[in-house]
């Protein structure tokens, strides 16, 4: 069995910064730190900083990235379909991101990936949600996930094999017709989808905009939610500090939707541009609140949310008052825990995935660094080296 040791001037671990690491993988996995085991084949990575594969907790990898993504998704059969989320699988990899949680797809294709990518490394590592459940029309409907029988929904995914329940608490921004601020199930519905799910030993997460919706989906003891935004009809109201607490005394991840990468003359629509300022400061609150806060982008949404969006996203939570460190670690520790992979993604430490990148300069003092990617590791292998 081939044993590879990766020799670099710098290691980020997930925790701390350390110096001329050595990494040694066998067989997919990371056994060892600091060893040098004989007839080793030894990667040479000089001036060059590790850092674990980043983990992006919410993408839509049928989503398409373009200016009309549910216009384009509806234009293909499930075979161009699959065939589409494979290639964002591959270029988040060769972006950095090697684990993704994919919270809505169309007709369950995420699961099929999801199965192909323990043996084909060009792919990362697949959290799978399948159709979000929504109500009838709801937000995102056109994906295949609507009820009236939340129980029957969850039931059904269930016999999928899907790894997490997503649900639309409130309306979205992406489907026409849909109120952001509108909840789509009452808090029995949504305590019905938890109960059945947690039935299940499956995790909750639900897309919620508006205050009651999000209100509703902690009453329901879900386990995380989207956005989380506050939005109302012409703005965002603060966070209230009855519901900051809940969040933290229930301990839900709070996905904040990181991540927008700079296109000139390409910006976000003007409802939501508009509110950006708001979102942060509260964002913001939630962060310094002592929420469990995550970077997930809902990658595939638009064109400055491409599958890598994430690189830019983890640079944005510094915006919020994090520290360098700290940013990345949601983007990694946090995030594999939150994708419930906390014993084997998001740390380079043994017993850990070997998904590992390579990067030039050290992201610590300089985020930038996860923009200038030099290899990538996926499970041992190289899948992309400059």
């Amino acid at each position: 069995m081939t044993v590879t040791v990766l020799r670099a001037a710098a290691m980020f671990d997930g925790t701390r910064l350390i110096a001329d690491p050595r990494v040694v993988i066998q067989d997919g996995k990371i056994v060892a730190l600091g060893e040098m085991p004989d007839a080793a084949e030894v990667v040479e990575l000089p001036r060059l900083t590790l850092v674990p594969g980043l983990v992006d907790s919410h993408v839509h990898l049928a989503f398409d990235a373009s200016d009309d993504p549910v216009g384009r998704l509806a234009e293909r059969d499930d075979a161009a379909v699959f065939a589409a989320m494979a290639a964002a699988a591959r270029a988040a990899v060769r972006g950095g991101v090697t684990t993704v949680r994919d919270l809505g797809d169309r007709g369950f294709l995420s699961l099929g990936l999801r199965d192909a990518a323990p043996y084909d490394s060009s792919l990362p590592t697949i959290v799978a949600a399948g159709p979000p459940i929504t109500s009838p029309g709801g937000h995102c409907h056109f994906l295949g996930g609507e009820t009236t029988d939340v129980r029957a929904a969850v039931r059904e995914h269930v016999s999928r094999g899907v790894d997490v329940i997503k649900i639309m608490a409130s309306g979205g921004n992406l489907t026409a017709g849909s109120e952001p601020t509108a909840s789509q199930f009452g808090l029995q519905e949504l305590r019905t989808a938890v109960d059945e799910a947690h039935r299940h030993g499956l995790p909750v997460t639900a897309h919620a905009h508006g205050e009651q919706a999000i209100r509703d989906a902690l009453a329901a003891g879900v386990d995380g939610l989207e956005h989380a935004s506050f939005m109302t009809a012409d703005s965002v109201d603060p966070v209230p500090d009855d519901v900051l607490k809940e969040i933290v005394s229930r301990e839900a991840f709070i996905g904040l939707t990181a991540g927008i990468r700079p296109i000139p003359g390409v910006s976000p629509p003007p409802a939501i541009a508009s509110r950006m300022p708001l979102f942060s400061r509260n964002m913001r609150r939630m962060y310094e609140g002592g929420a469990k806060v995550l970077a997930g982008t809902d990658a595939g949404i638009g064109p400055v949310k491409p599958p890598d969006v994430l690189r830019w996203g983890v640079g944005q939570l510094t915006t919020l008052g994090m520290t360098p460190c700290e940013a990345l670690r949601i983007a990694t520790v946090d995030g594999a825990a939150a994708c419930g992979l906390a014993d084997r993604k998001g740390r380079i430490a043994p017993g850990f995935d070997a998904d590992i990148l390579a990067v030039e300069g050290n992201p610590l003092d300089d985020l930038s660094a996860l923009h200038r990617i030099k290899a990538v590791y996926v499970r041992g292998v190289t899948v992309f080296k400059a």
